[in-house]
């Protein structure tokens, strides 16, 4: 499984020759990035926002077969179940070989049930900016509680990329002692070590 980070919140995830792509954002919603300009045969988005619901962005293919089941666990984008920014979706995908959760804009506890669907992941896609989504110290103590193989942060400012009210990458890689650089890309195998992967945005 490969995955590809395009910005943001936003990834694409390929895997026998089929891609889906979450969380894209409309073109001008988030400072310092380039449109998404993708191509793939699925688009999931965990809630309608602009920084991460624009499914309109993505030219879909058509006629491939999905090697991924897709999971969903429904959670809130703020501590207030939903009364300030609505409603987040989770969704996780497996191919059999490998399994990922991207959390959108979880902001809030979740639940030891849901914790549970949670548990043996290959790869969690965790927001880390806080202000809008659970912050830096909340999003690593969750990382640590689920113990997935790879930790990918995303929802962060960057020198000139992002919302300035949310914190930066660094406020993230500083509680976390398994930090790897990485490219825009990351292969996935059921080999693949433990480590909280930086990814570079690919549309920056």
């Amino acid at each position: 499984m490969k995955i590809t980070y395009l910005g943001h919140s936003c990834f694409q995830i390929e895997s026998q020759g089929y891609s889906v792509v979450l969380d894209p954002y409309r073109e001008g919603s988030v400072p310092g990035y380039r449109p998404v300009q993708a191509e793939a045969d699925g688009v999931l988005c965990s809630h309608g926002h602009n920084d991460h619901g624009g499914a309109e962005c993505v030219t879909l293919r058509q006629g491939t077969v999905s090697p991924f089941t897709v999971e969903t666990i429904q959670t809130w984008h703020d501590d207030q179940q939903g009364a300030l920014r609505g409603s987040d979706t989770i969704h996780i995908l497996d191919d059999g070989q490998c399994r990922i959760a991207h959390l959108g804009d979880l902001g809030c506890e979740l639940t030891v049930e849901q914790k549970e669907k949670l548990k043996g992941l290959t790869a969690l896609l965790i927001p880390v900016g806080g202000y809008y989504t659970i912050d830096a110290a909340q999003a690593s103590a969750l990382a640590d509680e689920l113990d997935p193989t790879v930790v990918i942060p995303m929802h962060y400012r960057g020198e000139s990329f992002g919302y300035d009210v949310i914190g930066t990458l660094e406020q993230f890689t500083a509680l976390r002692s398994d930090v790897v650089p990485c490219g825009s890309e990351l292969e996935l195998t059921p080999e693949t070590g433990k480590q909280t992967a930086v990814l570079r945005p690919q549309n920056r």
